[in-house]
């Protein structure tokens, strides 16, 4: 599973990222040199994209929801807290409304 890490320490070809008190050494080929403190999303020790601090931390969110879920614990709706209280978008509507009746 992919996990944002956060860069601590630059190399050449790679970085020193932490995510949840677990140090690793992440292959940055992909992405290119990026400095401190940028979001990485990592896979088998390599970083595949550049993330904000917000795309991290609800990828972060959703990583723990799996995590408890996997532990048979359920109370998850503060990890999307994001998601909640919002009316689900339907792909090329552009009115305010879902309302997909005819006109």
């Amino acid at each position: 599973m992919a996990i944002p890490m956060q860069v601590i320490e630059v190399g050449e070809g790679y970085a020193w990222c932490e995510s949840a008190g677990e140090r690793r050494r992440i292959d940055t080929l992909l992405v290119g040199e990026q400095p401190v403190g940028t979001w990485l999303l990592t896979f088998l020790d390599g970083a595949r994209e550049v993330l904000s601090a917000d795309e991290a931390r609800r990828i972060s969110d959703a990583v723990q929801a799996v995590r408890l879920v996997m532990q048979g614990n359920h109370d998850i709706d503060h990890l999307f807290a994001d998601l909640l209280d919002h009316e689900p978008k339907v792909p090329g509507d552009t009115t305010s409304s879902n309302d997909n009746s005819p006109a």
